[in-house]
């Protein structure tokens, strides 16, 4: 046989088998031991000659057997003959292969091919059979198949690839074929590969036709007179047609699966009624709903969709089948089904919950927004009772409630009453009877509103109520108390002007001041707490206030609290009363030690919070702006919600009596509010409590600094001359005043009420210098008495003395009107040091 030709199976058959001869071994081998020892027995001279023979006669025998290996006479292998029953099993199963086979070496060259590679290539057996790369080398596309395939062969890996070829394998087809071509690597150790080459234009042209059908069948659903979508079981959409999608205004080209949720193209109550929709074991049932579809645009479609949820025998829901129905598209013969289905969009689009009941109170009818308030179960088709969907406590009610509907009664109360399934939201049930009821048909009809905001609202009007009453009462409290204060500090600063400190009254004295001071301290927090006490405003810079205040906090803290204090960067100045703002601080503080009686930790934070972020506060009344937020967070035992709730009510207190006034969150919180801030807090028993302060961010003038440095430059003398109308409705504080200027030399006309004040001014052959008046009085107040007092006098100086806030009265005000404000109560040095400021004596 010829060098580069194959063997067929055919020639296989008829060539005798070669096989090996053991015997002929041995022969072998005792030839080389006698020749051994002749070689040692002979002469040397004729041993060589002999040996050199035999060498000869074995270099001759191998050249020949390896042309003869290389013609095909000769041939060393380990698999069985061919004429064994394993070569005869291999040569079958290559004969019976329906695809052509080819085994060829690492190199491509052949070296058996089966019948049906034969029949692909168009040869006849015995012929040379060519490679595969041959076979494919007249097509681009399939060159580059075969190249990958090649590549996998040098990797010793499978591989498969499908190509084109027009005109099929050497072009004697009248129309393109599709061959698959596949490589596998034969066994370790020899350098052979098995190619398969089936022709599959049948299985294309299947395939093809599949794919037309399907694209056919697309083609009729987009284009059908009806919508058609599939929904997953959560919700999102897995596919629509083109019609559904022209409704609604979608683009097809750029919808991705999955990608919208069903819930951006119903409205809320469609919504509630498509998932109360059952699914159906099998998906053997299919229910109609009549809901309205938003668009794109926003505006409505009315559609009945037929819907149904697929249920797996195992329980698995699947993707749902929905047909959508315009229902714009009916005629007049459908009128009265139009009717019923704009009758079903009203009563489940209605804001209000509605259901009926029979006459054993179960559940029938419920619309949109009763399934959305009371949940799936309490739609229709599954028996539950009315009073199933409240609280147990309020059953008994809403139960006697629609019994007395059964039984046809008009005008039945409303019932109040909180979910089953939520107990903090809460409800309104209105029931009304339906009188021509048949013994059959649905008893009563119930309407629910949630009120669930609307109570919220009330509890929280109420509690600002309250704190506007109690916060007046304190106020009021304060004044008055202000008043006798004023007068005992007053005295008191009298007498200790005629005492030595050796003189055995003069510690009674003072004693007598300094408890006055501390009533005048309690009467303070009041005042805060109220919003009407006076603040002294200044830019503060928290970081320094909170390092100056931290060295207090440790001391009242103790040893076992550690504190901890961390500030934000390039905080920004904030304007408050500085004594204020360490109070707060300080309260704050200490009822977070009080909440860690086995110790912890306290956290003060603090942080800019710009604009944008305040948008998640919604307290009534709140602002968005700028603000610093200063964080005072504990390790505590927390307060449990009816707590928190009452916290910053005066007099409330967790502590045991004698140990809390229950004003110190109070004050916190007035002081807080008075300053332009805003409180919060957070808590959970056994989770600690965080109270978070918003205070607005100030912006410095350039003025400022300069009023500030006059502000703090007190006069030393504190005596004059000038001419002084002193207007006090309390006579005690008036007679302190009055005596504690003359006795500084000021020459001081009094007055118990604004009309008398106006008659000693028109009196008065002199004009006076200064008027100090009393803001609150009865008859003509403060403000009013200046007002007239100025058409008498319009350049002198006033200063105003009250025991509210400046801010109280200052509104009252003209915008230019310059005075001077002293709160009470008040020493005698500030009055004197206050008239001489006024009058701008030195």
């Amino acid at each position: 046989m010829a060098m580069g030709q194959i063997e067929t199976d055919a020639a296989m058959t008829t060539r005798p088998a070669r096989t090996g001869n053991p015997l002929l071994l041995l022969l072998l081998g005792l030839g080389l031991l006698v020749a051994a020892g002749a070689y040692w027995a002979l002469p040397p001279a004729l041993a060589n000659v002999i040996v050199l023979a035999a060498l000869g006669l074995l270099a001759t025998a191998g050249v020949v057997a390896l042309f003869a290996a290389a013609a095909g006479l000769l041939a060393f292998r380990s698999s069985p003959p061919s004429g064994t029953e394993e070569g005869e099993n291999a040569r079958a199963f290559l004969e019976a292969l329906s695809d052509g086979a080819l085994i060829a070496t690492g190199h491509g060259n052949p070296v058996k091919a089966n019948p049906a590679y034969l029949k692909l290539a168009g040869v006849e057996q015995g012929a040379d059979v060519p490679s595969v790369e041959r076979l494919f080398s007249g097509n681009p596309d399939a060159s580059e198949a075969i190249y990958r395939l090649a590549a996998a062969v040098e990797q010793g890996r499978r591989a498969t690839e499908e190509v084109r070829m027009p005109g099929g394998i050497g072009g004697r087809a009248s129309a393109a074929r599709w061959y698959r071509i596949r490589v596998n690597p034969i066994a370790a150790g020899r350098d052979q590969v098995a190619w398969l080459v089936a022709d599959i234009t049948r299985e294309r042209e299947h395939q093809e036709n599949i794919f037309r059908e399907l694209q056919n069948a697309i083609d009729y659903l987009d284009h059908a007179p009806a919508g058609f979508f599939s929904l997953e079981p959560d919700g999102r959409i897995r596919y629509l047609n083109a019609t559904l999608a022209e409704w609604l205004g979608i683009d097809l080209a750029e919808f991705e699966p999955g990608a919208h949720h069903i819930r951006s193209f119903l409205t809320v109550e469609s919504l509630s009624v498509l998932q109360a929709a059952s699914p159906t074991r099998g998906g053997s049932g299919s229910e109609s709903i009549d809901v309205d579809l938003v668009r794109t645009d926003g505006t409505r479609l009315p559609v009945r969709l037929l819907h149904r949820v697929p249920l797996a025998p195992d329980g698995t829901i699947g993707a749902s089948r929905t047909l959508v129905l315009d229902m714009r598209l009916r005629d007049d013969r459908e009128a009265g089904r139009i009717a019923e289905m704009r009758f079903a969009r009203f009563f489940n689009n209605t804001p209000m919950a509605i259901a009926s009941v029979d006459r054993s109170g179960q559940l029938a009818l419920t619309n949109a927004r009763f399934v959305m308030l009371f949940g799936r179960a309490a739609a229709s088709g599954q028996p539950r009772r009315l009073a199933d969907v409240v609280q147990p406590g309020d059953r008994a009610a809403l139960a006697a409630a629609v019994d007395a509907a059964i039984a046809g009664q008009n005008d039945i109360p409303p019932v109040d009453a909180a979910f089953a399934d939520a107990p903090e939201r809460s409800a309104r049930f209105f029931v009304s009877p339906i009188v021509e009821a048949q013994e059959s048909e649905d008893a009563a009809i119930i309407y629910a509103l949630e009120t669930t905001e609307q109570r919220a609202l009330e509890a929280q009007f109420a509690q600002s109520q309250k704190m506007q009453a109690v916060g007046q009462l304190a106020g009021g409290i304060a004044h008055d108390f202000n008043n006798v204060l004023t007068a005992i500090i007053g005295f008191s600063d009298l007498l200790l002007t005629s005492h030595r400190p050796t003189d055995p009254a003069f510690q009674d004295i003072m004693n007598i001041k300094q408890n006055a001071n501390r009533a005048a301290g309690l009467v303070r927090q009041l005042l805060a707490f109220s919003r009407r006490q006076t603040l002294r405003p200044k830019t503060i810079d928290l970081a320094d206030v909170l390092s100056d205040l931290s060295v207090l906090l440790d001391r009242l803290l103790g040893e076992r609290v550690q504190l901890k204090v961390e500030h934000g960067r390039d905080l920004w100045p904030i304007r408050a009363d500085l004594n204020q703002l360490e109070q707060v601080i300080v309260n704050l503080a200490v009822n977070a030690r009080d909440a860690m009686p086995e110790g912890g930790t306290l956290t003060i934070r603090t942080r800019n919070v710009p604009e944008a972020e305040t948008a998640g506060y919604r307290e009534q009344g709140f602002r968005p702006g700028d603000f610093v937020l200063i964080e005072v967070a504990d390790t505590g035992t927390g307060m449990a919600p009816d707590v928190v709730e009452k916290i910053f009510e005066p007099f409330f207190s967790t502590k045991e009596v004698g140990k809390g006034t229950g004003l110190g969150l109070s004050t916190v919180y007035g002081i807080v509010k008075q300053t332009g801030g805003y409180i919060y807090v957070d808590s959970k028993p056994g989770e600690g409590s965080v109270f978070r302060i918003l205070l607005p961010r100030h912006q410095p003038k350039s003025d400022e600094e300069a009023a500030r440095k006059s502000a703090s430059a007190a006069p030393a003398d504190l005596t004059g001359n000038a001419r002084i109308l002193l207007v006090e409705d309390e006579e005690a504080v008036r007679a302190f005043a009055s005596r504690a200027l003359a006795a500084r030399g000021y020459r001081v006309h009094e007055a118990a009420s604004g009309s008398e004040a106006l008659e000693v001014m028109r009196q008065l052959e002199q004009p006076v210098d200064l008027v100090i008046s009393d803001v609150v009085m009865p008859g003509m107040d403060g403000p009013s008495l200046i007002a007239e007092v100025r058409k008498l006098q319009p350049k002198v100086k006033v200063i105003f003395v009250s025991g509210y806030a400046e801010d109280a009265f200052a509104k009252h005000l003209p915008e230019d009107e310059s005075f001077q404000f002293l709160p009470k109560p008040f020493s005698l040095k500030e009055l004197a040091t206050a008239v001489k400021k006024s009058l701008g004596e030195s």
